[in-house]
């Protein structure tokens, strides 16, 4: 089968074209997937909805696509948690302790990803040891070794392409819920509506941190998603007064030294257990996002009596 009869679908002009629905979307990338796309059609396609803008039926498609196109195996988990930031806005991952808190409170993390042009200090990979034993990291080149050609078309191209969307809704474990973080607030929406399609009903998704699940405490944040089902859009209050660029907390902190006590800073601790709070109230461990932050709280001050980090 060809990708030609998609890309006329969407590229066809102003007056004849339209977007994709979730099963002409879910062809298309089963095309892609198994090879039998040619490398221009392949361009096109991307190019277009990349102008025109991905609808949640597209995403919802593609992702669907890439569900039933895993290589590698991707232990079981409470809660999917994708890693895809790129560029060098981005400190130390401070989310990794954060997945690690709800990881204590004895939930199973699947976090997936790749990283590109990463400054350093900011490498995901470089640290999942930290992230103890109840969370996993598989690398998407694994996962899908065509998704991670996909992705690193970017290159290519000189922009992103929904790709990058898409491999945030992947969610590889099957896990029941979802957190996700975008760079533009647009994608929330988005994302959140492809989710409902694909029949996600529990799923948080922020403006984060370079684009990650990652919250800034000094700003009120908003968190959409789904919960039970239903579409949520709740604010979140400012957790400190301080005010500092988010990844300027990361550049400079040691996290083995932030975990075990040796570096005191309050602002990457806040990010650490704002983070934790809203991944908690994602997963319904506590009824309120305050119950959230005194539970991340509580178990930041109980780190040190679970497992201990490898030296």
């Amino acid at each position: 089968m060809s990708l030609a009869p998609y890309v006329r679908i969407v590229a066809r002009g102003n007056s004849r074209a339209r977007p994709l629905s979730v099963q002409e979307a879910q062809e298309a990338m089963t095309v892609i997937l198994r090879g039998d796309a040619a490398p221009e059609a392949i361009g096109a396609l991307l190019m277009v909805l990349r102008l025109r803008g991905e609808t949640p039926q597209e995403i919802a498609g593609f992702t669907a696509a890439m569900r039933t196109h895993i290589s590698g195996k991707v232990p079981e988990a409470d809660l999917d948690w994708p890693s895809y930031a790129a560029g060098r806005s981005r400190g130390a991952p401070l989310f990794v302790l954060a997945a690690r808190l709800v990881s204590h409170a004895g939930y199973r993390v699947s976090m997936h990803g790749w990283n590109s042009h990463q400054a350093e200090g900011a490498s995901v990979r470089e640290v999942t040891d930290l992230a103890g034993s109840g969370v996993t990291y598989t690398p998407l080149e694994t996962l899908s070794p065509v998704g991670f050609e996909l992705l690193n078309l970017r290159d290519t191209f000189g922009l992103r392409s929904c790709i990058n969307t898409v491999l945030r809704m992947w969610n590889p474990s099957q896990a029941p819920v979802s957190v996700q973080g975008v760079f533009h607030p647009s994608y929330r929406s988005l994302q959140a509506q492809a989710a409902a399609l694909l029949g996600q009903r529990d799923l948080a998704i922020i403006k984060g941190g370079g684009g990650e699940f990652e919250r800034h405490p000094s700003k009120e944040i908003t968190i959409f998603g789904l919960r039970d089902g239903e579409h949520i859009k709740q604010s979140a209050g400012a957790l400190l007064d301080e005010t500092r660029r988010l990844h300027e907390a990361g550049e400079d902190v040691d996290l083995r030294g932030l975990w075990n006590g040796a570096v005191k800073d309050e602002f990457a601790v806040s990010t650490v257990t704002g983070t934790a709070a809203l991944a908690l109230f994602a997963l319904k461990a506590v009824p309120t996002l305050n119950d959230a932050n005194h539970m991340a709280r509580t178990l930041w001050d109980a780190r040190h009596q679970a497992e201990t980090l490898p030296q």
